[in-house]
Order: C-alpha cells, then structure tokens, then sequence
C-alpha cells in the first residue's frame, strides 16, 4: 500500500502522568507512515524513558539545547525547521504557562519559540489546575496566537477525581495531526456511507440488531471527509458522536437504511455499504410488547433488502466497496460476495476479531486478488481503505 502522508512530525512531551499516552501516540504516528522525531522535557524524562520513544520512533530523542550531535548546535533552529508541525502532549500547566509568555529556557520551549510551522497544544493537569484563572489566561492567550488546542478531555484524572482536564486519547491526537494535511483527492465529489447495526423490531420494546458498534464506519466517513468528499454518512443507532464535516442521517431499521441510501445516492461517485445490515426482520411486529406466557415463542423472519446489491446493480452505479464480516473462511465467502454482487471491491474481516474493538485486521479482495492489511487502529485501516478504493476506482472501476 502506497503511502498517502510523507509528513514530518515534532513532538514534544513534557512533564505529567500523561506521558505515558505519548508513547502509543508516537506508535500510531509511525503506523500512519508519519516520521517522528520526539523531544522532552528533563521533567518528563521523571515519568518515561526517552528510551521507549526512540525505540517507537527509530530516532534519537533529543533533550539537550546543546546537544552535541547537532553539528551547529542550533538544535531549536534545526528542529523547527525540519517539521511540517509541532505537536506538545501532553502539555503541563507550566508548560502552557512558557509558551504564552514567550519563555525560551529549554530545548523544547526554545524550538517552540523559534518554530515557523504549526503549533498543536494538547494540555494535561489536575482539573483545578486546568480551571485556574492564570491558566485559563494563558489558554486563552494560546487561542489569540493562533496555537491549535487539542482537547483537553473531561473524565477520571491521575489524581482520582473527575473533571477537565485529561489528555485527550492518542487516537484523537492522531486524528488532529492528519487533518492539518487533507489530501483532497476527492474534492468536489459525492460519497454515501454505512455504519453500524440496523434494529429490527419484534414490539415495541425488543429486537433483533447487529453486534456492531459504527466505529469502522465513521472512520471511513472521517477518512474520505478528509480527501475532501461531501460525505453522507447513513448510520444505525451507535453510542459514536457524529463525525464533524459529515452529514449525519439517522437511521434504525435496514428497510430505513435502504431508503436513507437510495435518497442520498443521486450524485454519488462512491458508495461505502460498511453497516452490520439485520438479513432478516420479523415478518409481523407486534404493536404491543409481547408478555411471556412461558410457552414457545415463535417469530416469522423474512428477507431484509441487500442494500449493497441493490445500489451496485443500479444503471450506472458509483463505485461500491462492500464489506463481509465472516467467522470462517474469510477469503472464501468475501470473494463469492464479491462476485455475486458484482463491486469492485470487498473489504473481508472475522467478526470475533473486529465488533466492537478499536482494532481491526482485514483483507481487500478485488479483481486483482487479496490484500491483506496489518493490524491497526480502525482509523489508520479506514485511511488504507480509501487510498485503494480512490486508486482502484481511477485505474478499473470494474468488479
């Protein structure tokens, strides 16, 4: 898989319980095909190893505002100039506090100083440290300089209590970094998408649904958002906040779903059928909840509409990228769906790995043969799946 971002990122991580989060968001940079060259504070060298960041990175991580292997020893100078953006998390309070008063005392708050690229902020502290007012001052004073905050969280802290104050996720901070450069390759350009489960109803009060939580889904809504595709984004009931850019439409049952897509499909050149769709609905939905009588219980199922064929056997269809979750023999099944649908692309997983997980592991399957992908979180799997289904799409365009 080609890369899509050849980008080189500056992160800077100081003092905090936090600092444990920036490992796992350099492991994604790196996974995101993003090069990272990490630099720290002496304080947060108290809470993580630079050794832990320069085995993620694969790079020396720097400290020193002398260090020696900086042949003009302009270390703030050569950093800044070599990054795309700058990236501090966490940021501690005093941290915040040099780079709104313009403190230069350090190598970290020195190349922050010096920087001529972007500036993304993501603070971590105590919630009362968070809402004090010459913090709040000095957040402020950040927003007024154009210095892009990233968070903070609201939820349990280090400390045992709640509020804001908490760093936000890696994945989060991932997604921050990648929307500062979209690449654009569908700008202008229509795209419908699936997610999550569809729910339907036995009465009023119960039903048959999916183990499916949208998240696949909405990461591919984000993913082709940020090629710059209209995205419409058909979603069955999730606990996911709706993607920003997006046009989020609601729906529950699969027959919603069909007519959602069918409503939103004019103009579309891609159409990603990424939703758990129920194959089957109650034939008769009670209109009042059914009371157990303690004898059998029988229900007549009948045949949900398969929205994926139906838009793909459509005069002139948009390009559909299919998805087959499967408990056994994936590469089987997910090339007969392939083929009996006729789309050009599936996207093959097994479900006990994938519902539910922020991870995932799946095989593309097109005219060309299997693909597999390695693990990885479902945003940076999302991203790969697009960038194949945007190539794919200008090279054949044919199941």
């Amino acid at each position: 898989m080609t890369a899509r971002f050849h980008r080189r990122i500056l992160l800077g991580v100081t003092g905090g319980v936090a600092a444990y989060k920036a490992a796992e968001l350099t492991r994604l940079l790196v996974k995101a095909r993003i090069d990272v060259q990490v630099a720290m504070t002496e304080a947060a060298c108290g809470f993580v190893a630079p050794a832990t960041f320069q085995a993620l990175s694969g790079k020396p991580v720097l400290t020193d505002l002398w260090d020696p292997r900086i042949p003009n020893r302009m270390a703030h100078i050569e950093l800044s100039r070599h990054a795309d953006a700058l990236l501090i998390a966490p940021a501690s309070a005093d941290f915040i506090a040099k780079i709104a008063q313009g403190t230069a005392d350090d190598l970290l708050s020195t190349t922050v100083a010096a920087r001529n690229c972007p500036l993304l902020v993501a603070p971590a502290m105590n919630r009362e440290m968070w809402a004090n007012p010459a913090n709040q001052r000095n957040i402020h004073k950040l927003k007024t300089d154009g210095v892009i905050l990233v968070g903070p969280d609201v939820g349990e802290q280090a400390c045992g209590e709640q509020g804001e104050g908490r760093l936000v996720e890696p994945e989060q901070l991932l997604q921050a970094v990648l929307a500062l450069y979209p690449p654009q390759r569908l700008a202008g350009r229509k795209v419908v998408v699936t997610a999550g489960p569809t729910f339907e109803s036995i009465d009023p009060v119960r039903g048959i649904t999916n183990s499916s939580s949208g998240k696949m889904g909405y990461a591919v809504a984000e993913a082709l958002r940020d090629e710059g595709a209209e995205v419409v984004l058909v979603s069955g009931p999730t606990a996911l906040n709706p993607p920003a850019g997006c046009t989020l439409v609601s729906v529950k049952s699969a027959a919603d779903m069909l007519s959602a897509v069918q409503a939103a499909l004019p103009g579309a050149a891609f159409f990603f059928a990424v939703a758990a769709v129920a194959d089957y609905t109650p034939q008769a939905p009670a209109a009042h909840k059914l009371k157990k009588s303690g004898e059998p219980l029988t229900l007549t199922l009948v045949p949900t509409v398969d929205i994926l064929a139906t838009v793909a056997r459509q005069p002139n269809p948009p390009f559909c990228v299919g998805f087959a979750a499967e408990s056994r023999d994936l590469a089987t099944y997910a090339e007969t769906k392939r083929r009996t649908k006729r789309v050009p692309l599936i996207v093959g997983n097994l479900a006990q790995r994938a519902l539910g997980q922020d991870d995932n592991e799946i095989v593309l399957f097109d005219a060309g043969g299997a693909h597999p992908l390695p693990p990885a979180p479902k945003s940076v799997l999302a991203r790969q799946l697009v960038d194949h289904a945007i190539r794919l799409e200008q090279t054949q365009g044919a199941p």
